[in-house]
């Protein structure tokens, strides 16, 4: 939200309240209280009347600093918030100093100024960010005309304004489809179902990083307005309605440690299980289907020698005009428990549609109404509106009855066959007028709705099928809801820009504490080319997760044509093969909060090449991904500094560069950096297997042959495999110089090793070390 009008003046009728000065501090070990009044005292009199700001300072975690600023302080809504893992406050080491209270949390200080009233936050003698005079404000404002009242009645919004360096730059706060580097755009955290193509986003995170190495995560589940560069263009600024203004300032010193460190606050990614990681195929959204189109389909993917994974039925497994009533459409499906075993003898997965949404036809309408489960208007009759299902009430998942209910008729899908559910909406929550079992604040509860929503599902997945098969394939979230994997996308259309689109807030998400990211592979809206389809393909089977699912025609690849088949095969396989590497990669994102998928920067931070670039990633420490855009079929990406091996044909280029190249179906631009260990599976048939059962280690120098290389590089790469649960079982650790190499590994079996463009590759017989 805009407050300025201009460097000097505020907008017509919005006055700013600042703190002028440091009047009174109570500072123990643990935490430190300051009141700021926002007029100057020159003498007694002063202190009659006026706003005071409070602001108090802890530190719940090394490197970060919990700031909240009050003015009423009984007026401050806490009937919702986030679940934040906070453990006994650390020690501030206080110091004061004529002019300022040093405050220590590691490495990290705040310098708080007496007078003027001033924050710096230092990483050692380096000055991260700050604060100036102003920069702090309670702002009250009547947008309505020029005749308000002075008094209360106003709108309050507290403000803050950090100062934005040279060349820094803003990234993060969810999955947002505008430009990838936030600079120059106001973003509001208000969660709403906009597709992938508008500035509005299905998951609004209010928090931001920056290439300065350090984030700022506001603690509001309401409505977040940031203001990057915009207002003040060497500020960030954010806002909130109301008298409180909570948040944490993170230090890294890099980014990848500030998500480590904000999901040491808000939680880790859990990880998903293997079998998630494989293919999965939709029935898609508005096409005609039943029980003999999913066998056509499953049997086709099969015949065609595709290794499909999960099924997933979209809305239509139930009766229209009934959703959500969680029953199947017996019409179409006469034998549900008969298909769903038919479908898992065939070794797959099956996910269904759900969304928190009761409709008025169905029959879970009245039991809903009865038990008091829904959303209640102010005068205490049901909430209920027309769009998506006629007559369509919420569920209330601040009731603990609700949520038991609602996971009661869950429950009979699991005992039917049913493996994980797809949490579609949750976006569209009514916030005026309306009333909650807890009496929780609507416009609170507008963004937070989702995470209550996800919660109830995944910890029922989690009591029916254990932790390590708990997955949803969410849409809609918010702070936390990383916890509750997997998230994909929304709705996007069929061509190369939503594609585009489709990866640039991904990457947004993912540098937002989420941990993996899918999408709607061939687009959901109206129906691809076959170039688009396979482009596609490429891109979607080197995602975390993959899966095919378009709104009104089928996505299996032969209603494309012959080569979409022979695609979606070769990179299912490519993936079912890489699953040592990358299951690696996710157990290390559900420990660390660095994701799968990463953008250029966040790997390469020095990189100022890579500052922009959104339309490549890091799969993981040592795969770069660059997808096609183009029905030219040219790719077109560019290498950080070092050599880089092509993983289809072991070519090596130079780093430091952009290439252009013509690239055929069967290929994407995947490179391996060089000091690295890629682990290859022994199996392309599906995605859980014994990750550890004759793996195939790849070893890159990119140092070209043996010949030439001996004498003249070091290597020290390392690669482990982790069994389904995320815990590693096998290493190898590659030590190179002038005098050889020295492989030294536990594995429980046989292996191969092989170094890429340096000799024939040799298999292993299990041992505790050998040189090479």
């Amino acid at each position: 939200m805009k407050f300025a009008n201009g460097c000097w003046l505020q907008k017509e009728h919005c006055e700013c309240f600042a703190p002028k000065e440091i009047y009174f501090s109570k500072i123990t070990e643990e935490k430190a209280v300051f009141t700021a009044p926002t007029t100057a005292i020159r003498h007694r009199g002063d202190t009659l009347g006026g706003i005071n700001l409070t602001i108090e300072i802890t530190a719940p975690i090394p490197e970060v600093f919990h700031i909240r600023t009050y003015h009423h302080k009984g007026a401050i809504d806490d009937s919702v918030t986030f679940d934040l893992h906070t453990g006994a406050l650390l020690p501030l080491y206080p110091q004061e100093t004529e002019d300022a209270y040093v405050l220590h949390s590691g490495e990290t200080s705040l310098h708080i100024g007496k007078n003027p009233f001033s924050m710096t936050f230092l990483r050692g003698d380096e000055i991260i960010t700050g604060a100036k005079e102003k920069d702090l404000a309670l702002m009250k404002t009547n947008w309505s005309g020029p005749a308000y009242d002075k008094g209360d009645t106003r709108d309050t919004y507290l403000r803050q304004m950090f100062s934005l360096s040279v060349g820094e730059l803003v990234y993060g706060m969810g999955e947002r489809f505008t430009p990838f580097v936030k600079n120059g755009q106001t973003v509001n955290i208000w969660n709403e179902d906009g597709g992938t193509s508008t500035e509005q986003s299905y998951k609004n995170i209010p928090f931001y990083l920056t290439n300065r190495g350090y984030g700022v995560f506001v603690n509001h589940p309401e409505e977040v307005s940031f203001e990057i560069a915009t207002e003040m263009v060497n500020r960030t600024q954010f806002s909130v309605k109301g008298t409180g203004l909570d948040y944490f300032f993170i230090n890294g010193p890099s980014m990848k440690e500030v998500l480590m460190r904000y999901t040491d606050l808000t939680g880790k990614p859990s990880l998903p299980a293997p079998w998630t990681f494989g293919l999965w195929l939709s029935t898609s959204f508005t096409t005609n289907y039943d029980e003999d189109t999913v066998m056509e389909f499953i049997d086709g993917m099969q015949s065609r020698d595709i290794p499909l994974r999960t099924f997933h039925f979209d809305c239509f497994w139930m009766k229209d005009f009934h959703w959500s009533n969680l029953l199947w459409d017996e019409r179409v499906f006469p034998d549900p428990a008969g298909m769903l075993k038919r479908i898992k003898e065939k070794g797959l997965n099956v996910c269904v549609w759900i969304n928190p949404y009761i409709a008025q036809e169905s029959e879970l309408f009245d039991e809903g109404m009865t038990g008091g489960y829904f959303i209640r208007r102010s005068d205490g009759t049901v909430w209920q509106w027309d769009m998506w299902q006629p007559g369509m009430a919420i569920v209330d998942f601040t009731n603990p009855e609700a949520c038991r209910w609602y996971q009661e008729k869950l429950a009979a899908l699991v005992d039917m066959g049913v493996d994980c559910f797809k949490t579609d909406f949750g976006e569209r929550i009514p916030f005026e007028e309306v009333c909650y079992s807890n009496g929780a604040n609507p416009e609170k509860m507008h963004n937070y709705y989702t995470y209550l929503y996800n919660q109830c599902v995944y910890e029922l997945l989690v009591q029916k099928k254990g932790a390590d098969n708990a997955v949803l394939f969410a849409r809609s979230a918010t702070a936390g809801c990383q916890k509750f994997p997997v998230h994909w996308g929304g709705d996007c259309w069929s061509d190369y820009e939503s594609m585009e689109q489709s990866l640039r807030g991904g990457l947004s998400l993912l540098m937002s504490g989420f941990g993996y990211w899918a999408h709607d592979i061939g687009g959901f809206e109206s129906t691809s080319t076959a170039d688009v389809y396979k482009r596609w393909v490429a891109f979607g089977l080197l995602s975390s997760h993959s899966r095919l699912h378009g709104s009104h025609s089928y996505r299996v690849p032969w209603l494309y044509d012959e080569e979409s088949v022979d695609v979606v095969r070769c990179f299912t396989k490519l993936k079912a093969r890489l699953m040592p590497y990358l299951f690696k990669t996710a157990a290390e994102a559900s420990k660390t909060g660095i994701p799968m998928m990463r953008s250029m920067i966040l790997e390469f931070p020095e990189d100022r090449n890579c500052h922009y670039l959104d339309k490549q990633y890091m799969l993981g420490d040592n795969l770069l991904v660059a997808p096609i855009f183009n029905d030219q079929s040219i790719a077109e990406y560019y290498l950080p500094e070092g050599v880089w091996t092509d993983f289809f044909t072991g070519k090596e280029l130079q780093g430091g560069r952009w290439y252009k190249e013509p690239c055929d179906y069967m290929h994407i631009p995947l490179f391996v950096r060089e000091n690295a260990i890629l682990t290859l599976g022994c199996t392309d048939r599906r995605p859980d297997y014994d990750f550890s059962e004759n793996p195939e280690f790849l070893v890159y120098t990119g140092h070209g042959d043996d010949s030439s290389a001996r004498g003249t590089f070091s290597l020290d790469c390392k690669a482990k495999i982790c069994n389904e649960k995320g815990v590693p079982v096998a290493s190898l650790h590659v030590l190179g110089n002038d005098t050889g190499i020295t492989a030294k590994y536990h594995c429980p079996g046989d292996f191969t090793l092989r170094f890429v463009n340096l000799s024939p590759g040799k298999a292993f017989p299990a041992k505790e070390g050998i040189v090479w």
